[in-house]
């Protein structure tokens, strides 16, 4: 088993983290696809429901750039926990108290706080992942790392979903979340018995932050590391920000939330399975045509099909799965940007140059819902599906400039 796992890729030490990863983000996403057509239901606007969903964006973007430094410090299982017990307060105060009473100003709070939560646990763990493979196997481990991370987060959480809101209801519903992320804490906190020792730098937790800080300068120095986290930002920003607006749609043209929660899993089916098919197609292709054609214009083009498609067929659900799964199947394209940002920089500028691409993958969750709350009431549906299409095109412009080093003295010597 041991050597079927390491052939794989995966460290064998850290098989219940994986798994762990996998039910817990089953668990804090369960609800990512439906939650705003249910609360718009309840009483608020989409614009509202927005909000709401850009202050959960903005802790997970702080708690994505917090993560690494905290493993450094305190170790990652402590952090795990600390991202459990976010988690927790945050989704208890949540749906026990702001969602019944459909109170708006303990609704932003509390979301928030819950947001913390699956930053400072997965991210943690993915740094553990990091620091415990074979540098020569590091590339397939993180591979594993999205491919769990995706697949409870947008597979499992929506297909979970969709039966258990006809079984239980929504609120029930919200409230097995914290059922499965405590199986999914327990299994990658406890039963993973992986041994990560903290070296001790010496540096105080304010060192730490400032450290952290100073990586911003790289943007300064290495530009083409600032387009790439554009490029990062643009890459998942419709993901959160469709299941704001499009399943309300979609119910328009026939087809109801429990069927969306089925084909939004079925786009991320597709997401997972061709993560792990572009990350090698790209070795042979070229990461930035994998980003630029599969994943920029690939994208553009079927996030118009999402909004046309269905006005053609109406109630279509195959022919409107169809085209998600080909999205699902595009956003995958982006997969080789965590390799080509590294090339981008001298060794030394390797480390802020990641953390800036993180930091891309923690804003994204704050980006796409901004942009339904600053566009969403003025342009529409149709208008928004426009907005995303423009910004995916502009990704696959802005990807080609993102030259290595050494394509960059080719071009001097080719001038000269």
């Amino acid at each position: 088993m041991n050597n079927k796992l390491a052939k794989a890729g995966m460290p064998p030490s850290l098989l219940w983290g994986y798994i762990g990863v996998l039910i817990f983000m089953m668990g804090d996403g369960l609800e990512l696809a439906w939650i705003s057509p249910y609360l718009v239901d309840q009483g608020l606007s989409v614009h509202q429901a927005a909000v709401l969903t850009t202050s959960y964006g903005v802790t997970i973007a702080i708690g994505s750039w917090l993560s690494g430094v905290l493993v450094e410090i305190l170790g990652p299982r402590k952090v795990m926990l600390m991202g459990t017990l976010a988690y927790i307060i945050g989704h208890v105060i949540f749906v026990g108290f702001a969602v019944p009473t459909m109170n708006y100003g303990l609704m932003i709070p509390s979301y928030a706080i819950r947001g913390f939560g699956y930053p400072l646990f997965a991210y943690s763990f993915l740094v553990w992942v990091a620091y415990r493979s074979p540098q020569e196997r590091l590339g397939s481990a993180v591979g594993w790392f999205w491919f769990v991370f995706t697949g409870g987060l947008s597979v499992f959480g929506a297909f979970y979903s969709s039966f258990a809101i006809n079984a239980f209801g929504e609120i029930p519903t919200l409230w097995t979340s914290i059922l499965w992320v405590l199986i999914g804490t327990f299994l990658a906190v406890f039963v993973n018995k992986d041994k990560f020792v903290v070296v001790d730098s010496g540096n105080s937790f304010k060192e730490h932050i400032v450290e952290m800080g100073a990586g911003i300068t790289i943007l300064k120095r290495e530009p083409r590391v600032a387009v790439a986290c554009l490029v990062r930002i643009i890459n998942q920003a419709a993901q959160y920000a469709f299941p704001l607006f499009l399943p309300i749609y979609l119910a328009s043209k026939g087809i109801e939330t429990t069927t969306w929660l089925n084909i939004w899993g079925t786009i991320f089916i597709a997401n997972i399975i061709f993560n792990l098919i572009f990350g090698a197609l790209s070795d042979k292709i070229g990461w930035k045509n994998t980003v630029s054609y599969i994943g920029g214009i690939g994208c553009a083009v079927f996030t118009l099909g999402l909004y046309l498609i269905p006005e053609f067929f109406t109630g279509n659900v195959y022919i409107v799965g169809a085209v998600g799964f080909l999205w699902g199947m595009c956003l995958a394209g982006f997969v080789p940007i965590s390799a080509l940002v590294p090339s981008l920089v001298k060794d030394g500028d390797k480390g802020p140059a990641m953390a800036i691409l993180n930091l891309g993958a923690g804003l994204c969750v704050f980006v796409g819902p901004g942009l339904v709350a600053l566009f969403y009431e003025s342009i529409g549906v149709q208008g928004m599906m426009y907005l995303l299409f423009a910004l995916y095109a502009a990704s696959a412009v802005m990807t080609r400039v993102l030259k290595t080093p050494e394509e960059r003295e080719k071009a001097k010597l080719k001038v000269s």
